[in-house]
């Protein structure tokens, strides 16, 4: 067994092909592939899963991945000890559905880099399930994920709740709607309206909202920045998160409002969600301290109390959050458990 071998299928995790991870390993495809079968000869197991769209790891190579990674991540502290340039740099890979990223996770890579220097940061936007499969096979290593009450996290990951939340509808400065505190579902149902399309929990949510009558004029876009910018450019109105918008440029410059909905009780929880494992890779804990932080501040900022951490899933264990500084907490839910918000004049 070689060390490159273990860095060729740490690549094709990473990567998602063994075409892309031979670029980034600067090696021939059919070389990589040679190594990677070697390997899982040596082994005794397969280690991908090979189709016409591309390789993945396969369920025996994830049972596997932490004790690769322990290796890898041993033989570059070795090399680092011995003075040596050529530590094989990994790059952290966060899924989000976009909408903490304004008032979460931009601050929180800030306060990474502020500790760690250099490194590589990808982020990927997707859908709820596109993050939690990113996640199980190993091209992900941090999901921020919203969900809705009932909503279930697998076995396989760790989800910790960041910020609890209530669904508003997000206007431009102006609007008539903006006159009335509240708004309602017949209001809003008048109004041409910008919707996130299928696999987005404000998807679903709009659909239990207008209870399958959905408004007359309506654009579907794939994340939340492209339905605020579609508002602001007077195209409708929409419904998303709170803690998406509050913080929000648009927002500040005075270009975006929001209204709460009357009757309306629902919950938006935002997860940050990982694999568990027994250890936790330096950067990518500190990454996860950066975001509860930035959690807390937010909170702070609309001036809900602090309480203590809670886990998102019921009857987890404690010590999956034993390495991150308690996670910011959410009330329990009711009427008065949602995140406020306030809008903007």
């Amino acid at each position: 067994m070689r060390i490159e071998q273990l860095e060729y299928l740490a690549a094709v995790t990473e990567h998602g092909s063994l075409r892309r991870a031979s670029e980034a390993m600067h090696i021939s495809q059919p070389a990589l592939s040679e190594a990677v079968t070697k390997l899982e000869k040596e082994l005794g197991t397969t280690l991908l899963d090979r189709r016409r769209t591309g390789s993945r790891i396969s369920r025996q190579g994830l049972d596997l991945l932490q004790n690769m990674t322990e290796v890898l991540e041993a033989v570059d502290r070795l090399r680092q000890a011995a003075g040596q340039q050529s530590v094989r740099r990994r790059d952290l890979r966060i899924g989000t559905v976009v909408t903490a990223s304004a008032s979460l996770l931009a601050p929180a890579l800030r306060d990474l880099h502020a500790r760690h220097g250099s490194g590589g940061i990808e982020v990927v936007n997707g859908r709820q399930v596109d993050i939690q499969q990113g996640l199980a096979e190993g091209s992900l290593d941090l999901g921020l994920v919203n969900v809705l009450p009932g909503d279930e996290v697998p076995p396989t990951l760790v989800a910790d709740r960041l910020i609890e939340g209530t669904p508003v509808a997000c206007l431009p400065v102006g609007h008539p709607l903006t006159a009335q505190e509240r708004v309602s579902v017949d209001d809003l149902r008048a109004e041409p309206h910008i919707l996130m399309r299928p696999g987005f929990v404000m998807h679903r949510y709009a659909h239990r909202l207008f209870a399958g009558r959905l408004p007359g004029t309506t654009y579907a876009t794939d994340g939340a920045e492209m339905g605020k910018a579609m508002v602001a450019a007077g195209l409708g109105i929409s419904v998303l998160p709170d803690f998406s918008i509050v913080a929000d440029p648009l927002v500040e410059a005075g270009v975006l409002t929001t209204r709460p909905i009357q009757s309306d009780q629902t919950t938006v929880t935002l997860l940050m969600l990982r694999r568990r494992a027994e250890r936790v890779p330096e950067p990518l804990r500190d990454l996860q301290r950066a975001l509860a932080r930035q959690a807390r501040i937010y909170l702070s900022s609309i001036e809900l109390p602090a309480t203590a951490s809670d886990p998102a899933t019921a009857g987890a264990p404690a010590e999956r959050v034993a390495d991150l500084t308690p996670v910011t907490p959410i009330r329990p839910t009711g009427a008065d458990s949602r995140a406020r918000t306030r809008s903007a004049p």
